[in-house]
């Protein structure tokens, strides 16, 4: 078992895969591999396995990612095909913040870096990943951009600094004696789930009762900007989207159509 998993590892690592993702691929097959013990490493074992997981309830999306990961492993790892279908998705619809809602939470933060970081989380559609990797080197003032650096799917991207923060950006960049923007306390750069936590607190302290991450902050920068009539090409440019289709479900998110439909019982 153990000189599968270190097999599976090499693959990943010659293929360039991130960390994260290695991590994700070897927890999930190696419990995959200790479920097979004592019914043998086969299709229908894999079968068995997933259906079991349907019915603990994980969601489509969880099942439908165990899937590619054991096909996968049975694929490169032990060159046989399985085909197992996916799941059927729900389609929910994440939750979006107003801007009145993302005003409450940053006015509702007194440490000047907390307001900068959901400032720039919603204000350039960043994911949490992105903030925490930021170095000063990173903001270019002189062209009112920030530099992303081998985001998700390696690549770089650049967004526009929102002209409302620049200033405060600048004055904070001068604080800034290391390298990394968003330092915690401790030294290092600050984490995702600092992030998270950041977010959480503003959201209850503006009194939101939507689930809010610092996520949220990224739909709805997207979504606001679709709704005030930027192109869709240009938004997938500025999340960093590799397909188009992951940006059109913007056009799903978006209530702003509905929002100006005026129903025919008001002309009654």
């Amino acid at each position: 078992m153990d000189a599968l998993l270190s097999k599976l590892q090499e693959e990943l690592k010659l293929r360039d895969f991130s960390q994260k993702t290695i991590k994700s691929y070897l927890f999930e097959t190696n419990k995959f591999l200790n479920y097979s013990k004592n019914r043998g490493i086969n299709e229908n074992t894999a079968r068995e396995y997933l259906l079991n997981q349907l019915e603990s309830k994980k969601s489509p999306t969880t099942i439908s990612h165990s899937i590619s990961i054991i096909t996968f492993f049975f694929d490169k790892i032990l060159n046989q095909k399985i085909n197992i279908p996916h799941p059927k998705r729900n389609k929910t619809i994440p939750d979006i913040l107003t801007k009145d809602e993302i005003k409450n939470m940053i006015n509702s933060l007194t440490n000047m870096k907390h307001k900068l970081i959901l400032k720039i989380l919603y204000g350039c559609g960043l994911r949490v990943s992105e903030v925490t990797n930021l170095k000063k080197q990173d903001i270019l003032f002189s062209e009112n951009l920030i530099h992303i650096r081998l985001a998700k799917g390696k690549k770089d991207r650049f967004v526009k600094i929102p002209e409302s923060i620049k200033e405060k950006l600048y004055n904070y960049l001068s604080l800034v004696e290391e390298d990394v923007l968003f330092q915690s306390s401790r030294g290092g750069k600050l984490t995702i789930k600092t992030i998270q936590q950041i977010a959480k607190l503003a959201a209850k302290k503006a009194k939101i009762k939507k689930k809010v991450s610092p996520h949220t902050l990224r739909h709805s920068f997207a979504t606001h900007l679709l709704e005030q009539g930027t192109d869709l090409k240009i938004i997938q440019k500025l999340l960093g989207h590799s397909d188009i289709k992951t940006t059109q479900r913007y056009l799903q998110i978006s209530q702003a159509s509905i929002k100006n439909i005026k129903s025919p019982l008001d002309n009654i």
